[in-house]
């Protein structure tokens, strides 16, 4: 029988900051996390990340949580199946890797959490797994109001043509941010001061929409110069 492969993604660029249990002098661990993704490959869930730079990292526990199909509520308990070591200190992009098999009677929900050698951590966002389980979605922006960067993140439940515009708050079209096919998964987009800059816009209310297939939602975010 043929084998499908199922990729569910969340790209971003960030710095971690710290949680609960420790805590840096700046408040923010320096793991710079590029991307989390999860390959529903059989009956393996394979979790590869990455990041483009490193310092004083102890490493990630690899976490997850899941419920049954048809159940109302998720289970309220994270559960830790795993750790990768990571590299501590370097300047370089590095990989990582982890495998979980698959219970197809559940839903589940994987995240990591980053742990530096002092014991400040921080969690990623979750990625769930399973057939079915997620719409279409594009998710406020953060933060909001913002400067000089601010996330934009969408989801989408099958392979689509994905078209993400930005509005002055009189509706006159400013800028196409994203226009492009993406397969089913998270994303995240980066909007920074300096494209703006490049788009000749001041502060003030914004509008941004993305339409994929079928599916069109705006929402609004406000600028500060």
């Amino acid at each position: 029988m043929m084998r499908t492969t199922i990729t569910f993604l969340i790209l971003f660029s960030m710095q971690l900051c710290a949680g609960i249990g420790g805590s840096k002098a700046n408040g923010t661990l320096p793991v710079e996390l590029t991307s989390f993704r999860a390959n529903l490959n059989g009956k393996i869930v394979e979790l590869n990340w990455a990041t483009a730079t490193e310092v004083n990292n102890f490493g990630f526990e690899v976490q997850k949580t899941e419920f049954a199909f048809g159940e109302g509520s998720q289970s309220a308990e994270w559960v830790t199946i795993g750790f990768v070591k990571g590299n501590g200190n370097c300047n370089s992009p590095k990989e990582y890797s982890f495998t979980d098999p698959l219970n197809h009677s559940l839903k589940l929900s994987y995240r990591l959490k980053q742990i530096d050698n002092n014991g400040a951590f921080k969690y990623t966002k979750a990625i769930e797994v399973g057939a079915g389980f997620y719409n279409y979605t594009l998710w406020q922006n953060y933060p909001n109001p913002f400067n000089p960067t601010t996330i934009i993140g969408y989801q989408l439940p099958v392979d689509s043509k994905v078209v993400l515009t930005l509005y002055d708050i009189i509706g006159n079209e400013m800028a196409v941010l994203i226009d492009e096919y993406k397969q089913a998964g998270y994303y995240n987009y980066q909007l920074s001061i300096r494209q703006l800059t490049d788009y000749q816009l001041s502060s003030g209310i914004y509008y941004y929409k993305i339409q994929a297939g079928d599916f069109i939602q705006t929402r609004k975010m406000l600028l500060l110069k």
